[in-house]
């Protein structure tokens, strides 16, 4: 049964929608739930004066951070800030599906034909949906979970290790509190771990922990880690925590009390986790760092059982396999007639005759013709073309396929937006720029191109009048006019091998 509110049908029929950014959406979860008590919605200027000023909102509330949600312009014409039945915004799921209401009682101009907007919020229909919905409990539900006294928090954003259980089961056994563990599922943790991962990861580590509550929390960071900080301190509060470990520089601000516990070490004398200063040095092993651990992963080796439970380490290398079995996007990048989709037919060739990888090549021309028919060149469909090239390919990625892009992609924002998509999707990037110089172009130009453009028969062409942003980032650097397209290709696997995503192979005698 909904326990939503139902808005009058003539109100919500003809009320404007609008889907939010992601963090936005991640704070709407959070005031429906009650875990940004005392708020009931986002905030308006007055309050963001006030908590700029003195670190609280118009009517005197304490609060560490500004809450607020920003839309198109054109939505507020649609309002009426003075009558209750004409000011409604509906806010939508990245479905289309309505989530809440806003009562629309302020709105600004922030930038670039955008406002801010503040005012209370009422849910819409039954809630979200998703992977673990059965943890995203309120503020309620959970302490009316809890037993009396102290309730020790954990926010983890990370996987948990022997080193941060042994610092766990320590802190509670000497408050003698109840554990309530803070799965953030917002966004990707830190190390780019998709939030349903972590929470696979976190459970296969609960058999290691103290009597627990485990509780997702759709928490988003916000770039700045002091008001991540007092915001997590704030959140944790709501849900009944006394008492907060911290797991990095976490501030209290008026919330828990923050436990910031003693690093840890190996003891090989009896396979136990110490505080560090009270091993040997030649007894002592550190607890491995993000970097250590991944890199362990990539190459396929186990994670070693002293550091890590062996079902933690299970479901991380279920989530992060080798990755020569791990898809992977190579986005070849160059002026026309480079040479990027010689090269990249090569390396196609090459992987599909030694039959490791599933290949799927997706050529500047061929996209343009099957994919992103109907785009033209301006600056803002060249970007739209490769951001649909980066979706793609990500999503071929994501099932452990490895795609080939060859577009020009001038423009290093887009690019970066492609790299973005794959990263999100757990799969590696590679970026090849095809540094031919734009004279070599010239000469070759197979499609006469060049010689329109220079006879002013068309515009908008890279490198005549329209810019390449050279890429600072890229991975590979290759010049055809230096080097054979044999050449090239051989440099393309030898990278993929080196790296990791291709299984080396014996060359033939």
């Amino acid at each position: 049964m909904s326990n939503g509110w139902v808005m009058p049908d003539e109100v919500l029929r003809d009320a404007p929608a609008y889907t939010p950014r992601s963090f936005e959406l991640a704070d709407l979860e959070l005031l429906l739930s009650g875990a940004y008590t005392p708020l009931s919605g986002f905030l308006s200027r007055a309050d963001l004066a006030g908590l700029a000023r003195r670190g609280r909102l118009a009517d005197g509330t304490p609060w560490p951070v500004p809450v607020t949600l920003e839309v198109p312009g054109d939505l507020i014409s649609d309002l009426d800030l003075e009558n209750p039945l004409q000011r409604a915004l509906v806010l939508t799921d990245f479905e289309g599906a309505p989530a809440a209401a806003v009562d629309v009682t302020d709105a600004w101009p922030t930038r670039d034909g955008r406002y801010g907007v503040g005012g209370a919020v009422r849910r819409l229909g039954d809630g979200g949906h998703g992977p673990f919905q059965r943890l995203r409990r309120t503020p309620e539900e959970v302490k009316s979970l809890l037993p009396p006294g102290r309730v020790l928090g954990v926010i983890a954003d990370r996987p948990l290790h022997r080193p941060q259980l042994a610092q766990i089961a320590h802190a509670a056994r000497t408050l003698a509190s109840h554990l309530l563990i803070l799965i953030p599922v917002a966004e990707q943790g830190p190390d780019g771990m998709p939030p349903e991962v972590l929470v696979r990861a976190v459970f296969a580590a609960r058999d290691r922990m103290p009597p627990a509550t485990l509780v997702a929390v759709p928490l988003a960071r916000r770039g700045d880690e002091i008001r991540d900080a007092l915001l997590r301190a704030r959140v944790a509060a709501a849900y009944g925590v006394t008492h907060l470990l911290s797991t990095g520089d976490m501030l209290s601000g008026g919330g828990p009390r923050v436990l910031v516990p003693r690093e840890l070490a190996y003891d090989n004398r009896d396979g136990q986790w110490r505080w560090r200063d009270d091993i040997p040095p030649r007894n002592r092993r550190l607890a491995l760092r993000p970097d250590e651990i991944e890199d362990l992963l990539d190459r396929g080796f186990p994670l070693p059982e002293w550091h890590t439970p062996p079902a933690v380490a299970k479901e991380l290398s279920r989530a992060r396999p080798p990755r020569r079995h791990r898809g992977v996007v190579v986005l070849f990048t160059g002026l026309s007639g480079s040479g990027k989709s010689t090269v990249a037919r090569g390396v196609a060739d090459a992987l599909r005759e030694s039959g490791d990888r599933t290949i799927t090549l997706l050529d500047g021309d061929v996209v343009r013709r099957e994919l992103t028919k109907g785009l033209g060149f301006s600056k803002e469909d060249r970007d739209i073309n490769v951001r649909r090239i980066g979706w793609v390919a990500a999503e071929v990625a994501r099932h452990r396929g490895m795609a080939l892009c060859c577009p020009i992609a001038p423009y290093a924002k887009a690019r970066a937006t492609a790299r973005a998509m794959a990263l999100e999707a757990g799969a590696g990037f590679i970026l090849v720029y095809v540094s031919t110089p734009l004279e070599v172009c010239e000469q070759r130009d197979r499609k006469g191109l060049y010689a329109k453009a220079r006879a002013g028969q068309i515009t908008g062409m890279t490198g005549i009048d329209d810019p390449y942003e050279v890429p600072t980032d890229a991975d590979l650097v290759l010049d055809t006019s230096e080097m054979s397209i044999e050449e090239a290709v051989q440099g393309v696997l030898q990278h993929l091998m080196e790296t990791g995503w291709v299984e080396p192979r014996l060359q033939p005698a």
